[in-house]
């Protein structure tokens, strides 16, 4: 390609026309749509409100030991013999049995406040993913427009660098500079195009995670609104997320299950009370029943039950450690939310300084350079050094808006019950309320109650 032939395609490459980031014909998604959508498309969340009802049907289970347990039998055989007449007969029987546990010294009751705790402990887990997945939801909405913003930058340093580009030809045409000014002005062009390209690039994967976090597509995403109310200081957070933070409530239920598990571990050596009941008939129309009371227990289980205490308290120990650490955690999250805020505030109030210093440098230079005082040279770096410090005004800008919801997060605070989203909010309670007592039969009332709470969530 020719020197004048290339000169050409840089100067059509700046004409082209810039990236169109939002359609203004369609209504701006607002960062409360973008929190909205991400509730309510996150398979993520699907996934552990599952959890949490198959921890509820562990309750349900738990209750319905402290039930009635009926069996049938039915049976028919022939038996050979040759003492009977024609060699053998087909005989046949059908018999009920059922089996109540009357009493076992508190061992059903253990396991029911488990799986309570373990219950409540799912709940505090499903808490934590929702602030995950709605912090992920912000992160791309911010990502979009510091993307989109970055693309401005990028456009806009091609279209003055092709201005300058033409005046240099210019110039050079008519001898007051050098072809190593022009070259150098055709250098810079071509390298903001590579910079534009690469925005462009970003700026794509930037809108395939805002899909990926939120389910729908980012289109003419509205600008952000300002930033959440968080605690004035880093103290008063920390004393909220030792109340509010999922993850540290739901450590603290660990421990309450490993306890239980001790305890459950330990009532093992206890007998147990049953009442057992029988009745049956042949198939010559004889019946029998039977009702009895049986008290078992056990006497040597060559040391099982010593060592399942033993094992149970070995879980208490890792769950006490796990608290330790989700406590320490904790602190570091919350310190380190106010340490990145804090940073964002500083650079920001730093930059804007760098930005007007950069461009009130740029504008000198570019007087001097029409007097003959500067070079074409020092007008690039200059512009270059213009760009750099827009470029971190809009990463900064973004940093500091993310880190707000970082803090949000940190002390367990980022909910769409906080946030006051305009959304249906899953209530875990509401299918632990309809199971929780063990329907016995699929048409029981319970039964009934808990198809309307399945469909009233969406689920059959």
């Amino acid at each position: 390609m020719g020197r004048q032939t290339y000169r050409q395609w840089i100067l059509a490459a700046v004409a082209a026309g810039s990236l169109a980031v939002a359609a203004g014909s369609v209504r701006a998604q607002t960062l409360a749509d973008t929190l909205v959508a991400a509730y309510t498309n996150s398979g993520l969340l699907e996934q552990n409100r599952a959890l949490v009802r198959a921890a509820d049907e562990d309750v349900a289970q738990a209750v319905a030991r402290l039930r009635p347990i009926i069996n049938y039998v039915a049976e028919a055989g022939y038996a050979y013999s040759t003492a009977i007449p024609g060699g053998g007969n087909v005989a046949s029987n059908f018999s009920l049995a059922a089996t109540w546990l009357l009493y076992d010294f508190g061992q059903s009751q253990l396991r029911i406040d488990l799986q309570k705790e373990v219950v409540l402990a799912t709940r505090e887990q499903l808490l934590a993913i929702e602030q995950q997945v709605l912090l992920r939801a912000v992160a791309a909405y911010v990502s979009v427009l510091q993307a989109a913003a970055l693309v401005d930058l990028a456009e806009n340093n091609l279209r003055v660098l092709g201005e300058q580009l033409r005046a240099d030809t210019d110039r050079f045409e008519v001898g007051e500079i050098t072809r190593t000014d022009v070259s150098l002005t055709e250098s810079r062009v071509a390298a903001a195009l590579s910079q534009l390209e690469a925005a462009r690039g970003q700026f794509e994967l930037a809108r395939e995670e805002y899909r990926s976090a939120t389910g729908i597509d980012a289109t003419n995403l509205a600008p952000p609104p300002g930033p959440p109310a968080i605690p004035a200081t880093p103290d008063e957070a920390l004393a909220i997320a030792r109340q509010r933070q999922p993850q540290l409530r739901q450590a603290q239920r660990q421990v309450t299950v490993a306890e239980i598990g001790i305890q459950l571990a330990q009532a093992s050596m206890r007998p147990s009370l049953n009442l057992s009941a029988r009745a049956s008939v042949d198939d010559d129309f004889e019946q029998s029943s039977s009702l009895g009371i049986q008290l078992s227990g056990p006497i040597y289980q060559g040391g099982q039950i010593a060592s399942s205490i033993r094992r149970a308290q070995a879980q208490r120990d890792a769950a006490r450690g796990a608290l330790i650490n989700t406590q320490f955690l904790t602190d570091q999250a919350v310190a380190n939310s106010y340490v990145n805020l804090n940073v964002a505030n500083a650079q920001i109030t730093a930059i804007d300084a760098q930005v007007e210093a950069s461009r009130l440098t740029l504008e000198g230079a570019r007087e001097e350079q029409a007097l003959g005082a500067r070079t074409t040279l020092d007008v690039l770096i200059f512009e270059q050094d213009l760009l750099n410090a827009q470029t971190d005004r809009v990463t900064a800008t973004a940093d500091r808006f993310t880190a707000y919801f970082q803090v949000l997060t940190s002390i367990g605070l980022l909910t769409v019950q906080n946030l006051g989203l305009n959304v249906p909010i899953y209530d875990p309670a509401a299918y632990y309320n309809a199971v929780r007592n063990a329907p016995t039969t699929y048409v029981s009332p319970q039964g009934e109650k808990l198809d309307r709470v399945l469909r009233s969530i969406g689920r059959n």
